[in-house]
């Protein structure tokens, strides 16, 4: 998709993450920009999901992660002091590999965030969880259903609530992690055009193995790769780095690294 380049919603300045001494990956700099969605794209194992981790600090519930480096969100950084993991995950969402619902009402699901934050009147929690279930473009499959547990909805269907659980508590960026690996390709069309739908209220990161989707539904694409070296001993050490970035249509038919154009020839992944 051919775009124009604008302010930034999100700025990765040198950011390397870490698994205690283990280094997962290194100096990344990728501008992601609002209103845009840029996809991680990259063999298993080159760190496109931790990176997106780190972006709302969900590295920070793993033991032994840290993270070196900057975050910029509206310049800034949220690995600064006095910065609220908590808030960051309020303004920055994510939505997750495989659909997680929880245990309750549809209605509960998406009142859940709000609810969190001290909204208790009725008539305004109605209003959030009706509108939140219109933008995931669920409300006319579950409208007169709302008491139906989460868990009884479709995989697709699941998705989607857990994409108006996401945008009930108005986010200003959502992550998405693999969000239609576990689908059926109907259900895949729908998050495809789901998110096209949400990129004109959000800025959107997605990271997927589908590099068809990518071209589908990004405006920005970055391309991890693997490097490798030797320790003493034999044994072999692995670490994530951007191999490219670029506008989706640019990386996709004129990479510049010789490694970008070989993976998306499907010669490694």
């Amino acid at each position: 998709m051919t775009t124009t380049n604008g302010a930034t919603a999100i700025d990765l300045k040198s950011v390397k993450v870490f698994y205690n001494d283990k280094l997962a990956v290194d100096d990344v700099n990728i501008p992601i920009y609002h209103n845009k969605i840029t996809a991680f794209i990259g063999p298993s194992g080159c760190g496109k999901s931790t990176v997106l981790r780190s972006i709302n600090r969900m590295n920070d519930l793993i033991p032994g992660a840290r993270v070196e480096g900057q975050v910029l969100y509206h310049n800034k950084n949220l690995y600064g002091d006095n910065v609220d993991p908590v808030e960051v995950r309020r303004r920055i969402g994510m939505v997750f590999q495989k659909p997680n619902p929880f245990p309750k009402s549809i209605y509960d699901n998406v009142a859940y965030g709000p609810r969190l934050l001290g909204i208790r009147d009725r008539r305004t929690l109605d209003e959030i969880v009706e509108r939140s279930i219109k933008g995931a473009y669920l409300w006319d499959e579950v409208k007169d259903d709302l008491k139906k547990s989460g868990l009884a909805l479709s995989g697709g269907q699941q998705q989607r609530l857990c994409i108006a659980r996401t945008i009930a508590v108005e986010p200003d960026v959502i992550l998405m992690d693999e969000p239609a690996s576990a689908l059926d390709p109907i259900a895949t069309q729908a998050i495809e055009e789901l998110m096209r739908e949400l990129v004109k209220q959000y800025t959107i990161v997605i990271v997927t193995h589908n590099m068809q989707q990518a071209q589908r539904v990004s405006d920005y694409t970055a391309f991890f790769s693997i490097r490798k070296a030797e320790e003493t001993g034999g044994q072999e050490r692995r670490w994530g780095v951007l191999g490219e970035y670029a506008p989706t249509d640019q990386l996709f038919s004129n990479p510049k690294a010789e490694e970008t154009e070989r993976y998306i020839r499907g010669e490694f992944g």
